[in-house]
């Protein structure tokens, strides 16, 4: 199956961002911890350059711890400041502090030699749909400063966010890119909710998250479901039904409702922590 989905908005929030850019002195940029690779918009690096970097691995909670932290350190020798968080959990969220002002050491440096004192740092937040950039908002300022919701698009425009008296946000909305070269990239997007539901072939998205189950985390759908993961993944999924009590009048399975009550176990984390990219032998452009 393909995975295109490219709103009109996203356009023009394209543009937007780079007549902002110009003002900015921290670009923090949103991923999800499961995907790392893929959940970067390879148009943010273009923007971005020259720019401090902060790259938050949101939903740490989700993913796999020790991946994580192979993450972590690939993005440090890309001379970014990398944390993983979970942007819901305020204990998390309070080691920002100590990463922004690392990220921005640089630029304190440089105002102090032109005399400049007390400028707020002016930082933009960006990061595809989906990825928890206004629960990561909301957290940090301890207040509903932004919109949220569970599903791609929310955040259709920009907004300043004063959060103290030395930093200022700027909340953007979430952007894909065009056309996913790479189909995988398109899959692990679908498979974490950046694609929206509404144009996804659900059943057949299933069966792909399956065979990477299978691959990569032996065992999981076994323990969960009581499936024989040597069968065919239709099969399975059969099984998935049958587990969930997915099945129609007369016994026959229900895979449409199976297969969502799957892939919204493997969004939230009911079959486990999960991470479907290691930075090991990557490419360096996303769409590649």
């Amino acid at each position: 199956m393909e995975f295109q989905w490219y709103p009109g908005h996203m356009t023009k929030a394209v543009r937007q961002m780079q007549e902002d850019i110009k003002i900015i002195d921290l670009v923090i940029e949103l991923i999800d911890a499961r995907v790392p690779f893929s959940s970067r918009n390879p148009d943010i690096d273009r923007l971005a350059q020259n720019k401090a970097r902060l790259i938050l691995l949101n939903k740490r909670d989700l993913s796999d711890d020790t991946i994580t932290e192979e993450w972590i350190s690939y993005f440090e020798q890309k001379g970014a400041v990398a944390l993983a968080i979970d942007a819901r959990d305020q204990k998390s969220v309070k080691r920002i502090d100590k990463a922004i002002e690392e990220a921005c050491r640089e630029k304190r440096k440089r105002d102090e030699r032109r005399g400049i004192k007390n400028r707020p740092i002016r930082a933009m937040v960006v990061g595809i749909p989906n990825i928890g950039k206004s629960t990561f908002i909301n957290s940090y300022a301890k207040k509903a400063a932004t919109k949220t919701g569970n599903k791609p698009g929310v955040t259709k425009g920009k907004q300043w966010i004063r959060l103290r008296s030395d930093l200022e946000l700027l909340d953007t909305p979430g952007i894909l890119w065009p056309k996913f070269e790479n189909q995988q990239v398109g899959l692990y997007l679908a498979a974490i909710g950046s694609i929206r539901n509404e144009v996804l072939l659900l059943d057949e998205m299933s069966l792909e998250v399956i065979k990477l189950m299978i691959d990569q985390y032996p065992g999981r759908l076994s323990e969960k479901y009581n499936v024989d993961e040597s069968a065919a993944p239709a099969e399975i999924l059969s099984g998935i039904a049958e587990s969930r009590n997915c099945m129609k009048a007369g016994g026959e399975a229900d895979y449409s409702k199976a297969a969502t009550l799957f892939l919204d176990d493997f969004k939230n984390g009911r079959l486990g922590k999960i991470s479907l990219e290691r930075p090991m032998g990557l490419k360096e452009s996303t769409n590649g």
